[in-house]
């Protein structure tokens, strides 16, 4: 067989640029292609806030008519040694898929160091991005893309427990693009 599995899963999961069929609608999402350094700071409940480093890489899959990326807090490197799940570290993929039916974004987020599992939805507001979603145990999550720019965003989580009448900051990630 030629090539390696690895090779032969990227070239049929991996794709150039969005495609035809999906038009405009891409690029609320396809402005993120490609490389992001992050400053990730989590702010968990009745503990102390945390700073670390990560890197998000974003790219068109599925002919084009999805963008999946790959989220790793910390970084690659030195700081990913001992256990994972102890250390809270992400290493994880998102799949947005554009939904033309419903002219919004289906979110599908997959952790397997948290055991984490969400589905969004995300649509455009005025200047930023937001995500709705929910939980276990009936919290509601919103993750938003802000202050963006070509080179820079901040994307917030924020958690509801009363069904979005008030919002917790859990993570904030200040994104500036690499490639």
């Amino acid at each position: 067989m030629a090539g390696s599995l690895p090779s032969l899963l990227a070239a049929a999961l991996e794709a150039q640029g969005p495609a035809a069929d999906r038009g405009a609608n891409m690029e609320l999402y396809g402005w993120l292609i490609g490389s992001w350094d992050l400053e990730v700071s989590e702010y968990p409940e009745g503990a102390p806030p945390r700073h670390r480093p990560g890197e998000w890489h974003f790219g068109w899959v599925l002919e084009g008519r999805a963008i999946q990326d790959v989220w790793i807090v910390p970084r690659r490197g030195a700081l990913r040694t001992g256990d994972a799940a102890a250390n809270a570290n992400r290493y994880g993929t998102t799949l947005r898929t554009y939904d033309p039916r419903i002219d919004a974004w289906h979110i599908q987020w997959t952790d397997p160091v948290s055991q984490t599992y969400l589905a969004m939805i995300g649509r455009r507001h005025g200047a930023d991005i937001v995500q709705l979603g929910e939980a276990a145990g009936g919290i509601t999550v919103r993750w938003g893309f802000y202050e963006i720019t070509p080179q820079s965003y901040l994307w917030r989580g924020e958690l509801s427990a009363d069904g979005g009448q008030s919002w917790r900051c859990n993570v904030e990630f200040r994104a500036r693009r690499t490639k």
